[in-house]
């Protein structure tokens, strides 16, 4: 069993996809369990021995600020703000961003300036660790003052209240927690602000894209090549002193990638008829490359929003200070979620360029990529299918951040709607894995019309893999079936991305 001890080490999206695959288990490291220890000691102090009044600790929330609350009533107040926000509408939040939001809510807690109980942290850390995931919901949260209704859902299991899944059924809450034995918290000074403010429903959506977005844009590159092999494209446009001229990082790493995947390939060294390839061919360092550095500039925002602490208000014990500010509010990711989906848009809109060229019967391919054209319709109508997704994705981009609705009295003025970005974020992504399918399903059938010329070694063998998904279609067949086949190969295969 592998075992992760959450820590103040530097948690990167490559360890976060490391703890995911290979299922380990989560504990508290020991100075992680000292600080959470300490923080939660200095604030019990000072509720006991001040009569300053501290935001969120012995006040209401919101514009409510300037409401006192009894010491009586601190654990009330702290169990009201959970429930009364679990305000979540629409679908469900797919059970594997469940568990990052687990993850990166328990990474958050660990640093010893939330105030948080030990044994909520460590009640979060069995969820985890026992596939219990919260149900939340995608719709509520504004990404301002933290993922409010979307981290009041994940948190009401504690409480015994809400629903959970386990083993992929739905529970009462309290059901599952009976199962287990577990008690409900009874949530202390601070701990309801503790838990909902932060932003670890966008950050797991972020997390979530920046794994799924690296394999796609990597994955581009492949199909991308598949395509202009099957297209008998030239390869003068990846030389390597073109993009040196230029040197955009992903664009050299683009065109470096597409030269070693062609490398021997008897069909991009014969001689061409054409002397320019459509820009879908010709410019996929320069897109695909502009979509890397996009991942690369993004991951450095997620990153360090992952290792931050992201409540409000901030326990600092070695200063005697308690500090109401904003590291709550999304705008980090808000922003950089929108340029994910505008880059990773882009990727299945050119994706689907080279789908239209290699069905337009040009360069000695027949028409719609099969032998009798006319009686068979062929690969027509998976370019509609593509075109469609491309025109959502389009609509997807008009971005979340550029807007703000005020909230809570006027108190909150100012909200960066990064949950919405990393919604529609997620539903680009899914969208641009079906059309690098579709793609991949065209560019396979237009490469067989070149035979006996072979490709590279890697791009044969990436084929083989394919047709045993995918077999070769030689009349008019139920497409969807193929495509979906398609699909799942790219969810599957395993390819060595470098960064």
């Amino acid at each position: 069993m592998k075992i992760h001890a959450i820590s103040t080490q530097f948690l990167g999206i490559d360890k976060v996809e490391k703890i995911i695959e290979s299922k380990a288990k989560l504990t508290l490291s020991d100075e992680a369990v000292a600080a959470i220890n300490k923080c939660r000691h200095y604030l019990d102090e000072k509720v006991e021995n001040s009569s300053t009044p501290v935001y969120g600790v012995t006040t209401g929330f919101g514009s409510l600020c300037n409401t006192s609350v009894s010491k009586e009533d601190l654990s009330t107040l702290q169990r009201n703000l959970v429930v009364s926000h679990s305000c979540g509408f629409g679908d469900e939040v797919p059970q594997e961003i469940v568990k990052l939001m687990l993850l990166l809510k328990i990474q958050s807690l660990s640093y010893g300036n939330s105030g948080a109980q030990l044994v909520t942290i460590e009640r979060l850390i069995e969820f985890f660790n026992k596939g219990v995931y919260p149900v939340v919901y995608q719709q509520g949260s504004l990404g301002a003052s933290g993922d409010l209704a979307p981290l009041a859902h994940m948190s009401l299991p504690l409480l015994g209240l809400g629903e959970v899944y386990y083993h992929n059924k739905k529970y009462d809450a309290a059901e599952i927690n009976a199962k287990f034995g577990w008690e409900p918290i009874q949530l202390q000074s601070k701990e309801g602000l503790a838990l909902l403010n932060g932003t670890q429903f966008m950050s797991a959506y972020a997390v979530w894209l920046l794994i799924k977005s690296k394999k796609l844009s990597w994955l581009a590159d492949i199909i991308g090549a598949v395509s202009l092999e099957a297209f008998d494209g030239r390869i003068e446009p990846f030389n390597l002193s073109v993009h040196f001229a230029r040197p955009h990082v992903g664009q050299i790493l683009t065109a470096t990638h597409i030269n070693n995947l062609l490398m021997g390939s008897e069909i991009i060294c014969r001689p061409k008829k054409h002397v320019q390839d459509p820009y879908s061919f010709r410019c996929m360092p320069q897109v695909h490359g502009a979509t890397k550095d996009t991942i690369t500039h993004v991951i450095n925002v997620v990153e360090t929003e992952i290792n931050s602490v992201t409540d409000n208000p901030t326990v600092f014990p070695d200063e005697d200070l308690i500090i109401s500010a904003g590291n709550f509010h999304g705008q980090p990711l808000a922003l950089v979620l929108d340029f994910l989906s505008i880059a990773m848009s882009e990727l299945g809109n050119i994706s689907e360029r080279r789908v239209y060229q290699l069905i337009g019967g040009k360069r000695e391919l027949p028409s719609f990529l099969v032998k009798n054209p006319g009686l068979n319709s062929g690969f027509m109508i998976p370019q509609y299918t593509a075109a469609s997704i491309v025109n959502q994705n389009k609509t997807f981009t008009m971005p979340s951040s550029s807007d703000s609705i005020e909230s809570s009295q006027g108190q909150e003025d100012h909200v960066s709607m990064g949950a919405n970005a990393a919604t529609k974020a997620y539903l680009i992504v899914q969208n641009v894995e079906k059309i690098l399918a579709i793609e991949l399903l065209n560019a396979a059938q237009a490469l067989e019309f070149r035979r006996p010329l072979k490709s590279s070694e890697f791009i044969e063998d990436f084929i083989e893999q394919y047709r045993r998904f995918v077999p070769f279609v030689e009349n008019d067949t139920v497409m969807y079936k193929l495509m979906h086949a398609s699909r799942d190969f790219i969810q599957n295969v395993n390819i060595i991305m470098e960064y």
